[in-house]
């Protein structure tokens, strides 16, 4: 993939809105599902690094975000994503514990 990142839709309009002229292009779908995975690792890293209650409200948003886009190019609403991930917890559990397993042990 070409240098550069996947950004918000505004971003291009913020841009020329200073005088800037973006080099914007509109990417496939195979393009757009890689571009996603990495904006989902910057964001992830971004939010690991966030020293604040304010930073890590802001990179959640994020992180939500990506999501909300990966659940889109597979077809399923913010609202589906929710529903998923409530079946899951309900079957799994979820992180609330805070439980940390070292070995599934014997047996």
């Amino acid at each position: 993939m070409p240098t550069g990142k996947l950004v918000r839709d505004k971003i291009p309009d913020l841009i020329r809105a200073s005088g800037r002229v973006p080099d914007v292009r509109v990417l496939d779908d195979a393009a757009y599902r890689s571009a996603l995975h990495a904006k989902l690792l910057e964001e992830a890293a971004e939010l690991r690094g966030a020293m604040t209650n304010d930073e890590v409200v802001a990179e959640l948003a994020d992180v939500l975000e990506v999501l909300a886009a990966m659940a889109a190019l597979h077809g399923l609403s913010f609202e589906g994503l929710v529903a998923a991930a409530d079946y899951k917890r309900s079957e799994r559990g979820g992180f609330a514990r805070r439980l940390w397993l070292s070995t599934a042990g014997a047996g």
